[in-house]
């Protein structure tokens, strides 16, 4: 009888401590906390194929900078008598999110400046190359330049809490800020094997990152870019819910017999 009770007990441990091994799911794990790490990586969007600019000129004239803006986005019209009034109101909903789509061959046309080839540059770079344009055309003055994406988004798959797509706000973001904003990655997940699908040109390439590890800072994914696509692949033995229901149901019955079996040794000894 004794010996029943011991291998009970010893079953159900190994089965509770075999469903999930907690070493496997600590994130960099190799981060010393009394060490600092330097940032390496200074990293800004880069304008793709697709992608949608919103293109905003203002000077200390705003009626000036009309011309520029073909889209309402600098919120001025002019009256019949060349008096200047914000509209804003007027803005439909499309035309506040309309704005540059940059085609096939990597150019956008924008307006008193013709074609102009984007793909390619970071925001900061097109603001200077269209500053630059206005100055030297003699156009405005001083011109104030505003460029930014409409459209930036990265799609997420595989073993995460919710797949799905996340728009982008601002030109940093990461590949651990993106596991959190799809609710973490599952019990399931394999850590060392999170692909980034990444878009060069006409060819794509994917990248294996091991979040376990603090080298994810260094790689060329963990600053992602805008269409990129994350897959968290899973662990190869692959649990269900109906097998962890299953897995339940038998540590309960097997704690229950443990537990009627000492109980029984306990009366004899009386």
């Amino acid at each position: 009888m004794k010996t029943i009770v011991k291998l009970s007990c010893l079953f159900v441990i190994v089965m509770m401590t075999s469903c999930v091994k907690r070493g496997d799911y600590i994130y960099l794990q190799d981060m010393d906390d009394k060490l600092e790490y330097p940032v390496v990586q200074k990293y800004e969007t880069v304008i793709q194929r697709d992608d949608k600019l919103s293109i905003k000129v203002g000077c200390k004239s705003p009626e000036l900078a009309l011309a520029f803006n073909i889209f309402g986005e600098s919120g001025y019209s002019v009256s019949s008598d060349g008096s200047i009034s914000a509209n804003n109101t007027n803005m439909s909903a499309d035309s506040r999110v309309s704005g540059y789509t940059v085609g096939v061959d990597g150019n956008i046309t924008f307006p008193m400046l013709g074609v102009l080839h984007v793909e390619g540059l970071t925001r900061k770079q097109l603001v200077d190359l269209i500053t630059q344009k206005i100055v030297d055309l003699e156009l405005l003055k001083d011109p104030i330049v505003i460029v930014e994406f409409l459209n930036l988004k990265i799609s997420v798959l595989g073993e995460v809490g919710r797949i799905g797509t996340i728009s982008l706000q601002g030109d940093r973001f990461t590949l651990l800020d993106a596991i959190a904003a799809c609710g973490d990655l599952t019990n399931n997940a394999r850590l060392d094997r999170i692909g980034v699908i990444r878009e060069y040109g006409d060819s794509r390439r994917i990248y294996w990152n091991d979040i376990r590890s603090k080298d994810i800072f260094l790689s060329p994914t963990f600053y992602l870019q805008q269409n990129d696509i994350i897959y968290v692949e899973p662990t190869g033995k692959k649990v269900t819910q109906e097998n962890r229901n299953n897995l339940f149901m038998i540590q309960s019955l097997f704690g229950f017999v443990t537990s009627t079996l000492s109980l029984i040794l306990l009366f004899n000894k009386l």
